[in-house]
């Protein structure tokens, strides 16, 4: 009997430990002519809390040197929604997470819908987005000025951007803002039809922060792992 029992406790103890080490996979989506290394913040703080290199995807997207020709159609597509296919094949959890700023937000929103995979996604994290577009682009199809204002743009009422407007993104959403936010609020106002661009539609809540674009990115990993975890 004593055999069995101890038997019995090794087997809990290791499925313990099994499930201690099972958590979601994360995915992080770059913004506009960023690159990977722009999440090394939140690289260190998930790395801090026990993630592993196979737990995070954090696909490189669109040119570098040419921030007018990125929109989300085409080359820019790609890598990251084989990211989200490669994250959820290889979950452990059956489920991720993904976290996305700037365009990156857009990006990773789009690719879920057409992926038809917000069953999959636990939490869904918009850093900055600009989910209702941006002013500095204009109203479609009025002063589109360029590929990233476009149809497949960041104008608001874009084809693409109503197109993309409430659908699900996963069990949680939550959106980090700024009104100092220098890409969102550049023209002076953050509002698109009296909603702040980055609020994401049916998000479970909001939060906001006395910090400029890309400050959202980077001196928010505490919060950002704090909301998949």
């Amino acid at each position: 009997m004593k055999l069995l029992f101890l038997v019995m406790g090794l087997l809990t103890l290791v499925t313990g430990q099994a499930l201690a080490q099972c958590r979601d996979n994360v995915v992080l989506v770059h913004g506009n002519t960023a690159t990977p290394s722009s999440w090394s913040n939140t690289l260190a703080e998930l790395k801090s809390r026990g993630y592993a290199d196979a737990n995070i995807f954090n696909p490189d997207w669109g040119s570098k040197s040419c921030a007018a020709c990125n929109n989300h159609s085409g080359a820019e597509e790609t890598p990251v929604r084989n990211a989200i296919v490669s994250a959820i094949n290889s979950s452990c959890t059956g489920k991720i997470d993904v976290i996305g700023h700037s365009m990156g937000v857009t990006l990773a929103a789009q690719q879920i819908d057409k992926l038809a995979a917000s069953s999959y996604v636990d939490t869904f994290v918009g850093v900055a987005g600009a989910l209702r577009g941006l002013h500095s682009c204009g109203v479609y199809p009025y002063n589109v000025w360029n590929s990233t204002c476009g149809y497949y743009g960041l104008s608001i009422s874009s084809p693409f951007l109503d197109g993309l407007y409430g659908a699900p993104l996963g069990d949680k959403v939550y959106s980090l803002k700024s009104y100092m936010d220098q890409i969102v609020c550049s023209t002076g106002t953050c509002y698109v039809y009296g909603v702040h661009s980055s609020r994401i539609w049916y998000e479970d809540a909001t939060y906001t922060y006395s910090l400029g674009h890309f400050g959202l990115q980077t001196d928010t990993a505490a919060d950002q792992v704090d909301l998949i975890n």
